[in-house]
């Protein structure tokens, strides 16, 4: 379509760029037949696919993946990675993050965890969720720098605690100290029912715990962490989690909205190892 040298200018000064490259990418043969509303509609509908991949890829950016190409729509790469087609396609539609539901990718070293947790993180990208990729080992160390500044702890906790998707490589790679597993469970009751966390570990189920201290901040961030348990055995086992009573739930999340504010003192550790899963 011809657009004369004024028109063109407005379009780039109200920030309209997608639909002004539609406009002048229009074939004029092609579009011979067709009336002014309709190549305005195609005009606006090869805009509007532009501003939304453009808006896409800066989500996926900031996410900050460690493998930014990894995609559930390759699934001709599930089979060696020993995981189902069908069950990873199932997650595609991101009803787990509308739910908050959090996913545990189970395997041993080389098995696709990573990959996995990104194209998950990818797919929410795509689906217009705000997500964030990080090691265990890097967040401990933004965790330790975070001490110099003032509030920086609990300012790190609530970026954290902010994105839609959260997705957690190296879990429990190193049993974590104890002020630092005393931030992962302030963390965790953050994004319980407000976020979906997925977790890439070498470590099944049974062993979490232990790793994760085995007192009562090791209950309470299993109790809080996963729900469904992607390994490579070609099936997702579900995660039960403790049923807890409707008030209690509800004063939580009043108080994870306040501020959310780590603890001065760790929790004192009991040996209570328990039977529930994540």
């Amino acid at each position: 379509m011809r657009l004369d040298e004024q028109t063109r200018r407005q379009l780039r000064d109200m920030g309209c760029t997608e639909l002004l490259d539609a406009f002048v990418n229009q074939d004029e043969d092609a579009c011979a037949a067709l009336d002014a509303g309709q190549r305005i509609r195609l005009a606006v509908d090869e805009a509007h696919a532009a501003f939304t991949d453009k808006r896409i890829g800066g989500l996926a950016r900031r996410a900050r993946l460690r493998y930014p190409q990894a995609d559930l729509r390759t699934l001709d790469m599930l089979d060696e990675r020993g995981i189902s087609r069908e069950l990873v396609a199932s997650l595609a539609d991101c009803s787990w993050v509308e739910r908050h539901r959090n996913i545990v990718a189970q395997g041993y070293c080389g098995s696709g965890k990573s990959w996995i947790i990104c194209a998950l993180a990818r797919q929410a990208c795509r689906n217009r969720y705000r997500a964030r990729y990080i090691r265990i080992p890097d967040l401990e160390e933004e965790w330790r720098q975070a001490a110099d500044k003032p509030q920086g702890r609990s300012r790190l906790l609530k970026r954290y605690s902010a994105y839609t998707v959260l997705a957690l490589d190296e879990w429990l790679f190193d049993p974590p100290e104890e002020r630092f597993r005393a931030f992962l469970f302030e963390l965790m009751e953050c994004r319980h029912d407000t976020g979906s966390t997925l977790f890439a570990t070498q470590y099944p189920q049974k062993d979490r715990h232990q790793r994760l201290g085995g007192g009562t901040h090791a209950d309470a961030i299993m109790d809080r962490s996963a729900q469904h348990h992607l390994a490579g055995n070609r099936r997702l086992q579900h995660e039960g989690t403790r049923t807890r009573p409707v008030a209690a739930n509800q004063s939580r999340k009043q108080e994870r909205h306040r501020q959310c504010p780590i603890p001065s003192t760790p929790v004192p550790s009991h040996n209570n190892p328990s039977a529930e899963s994540e």
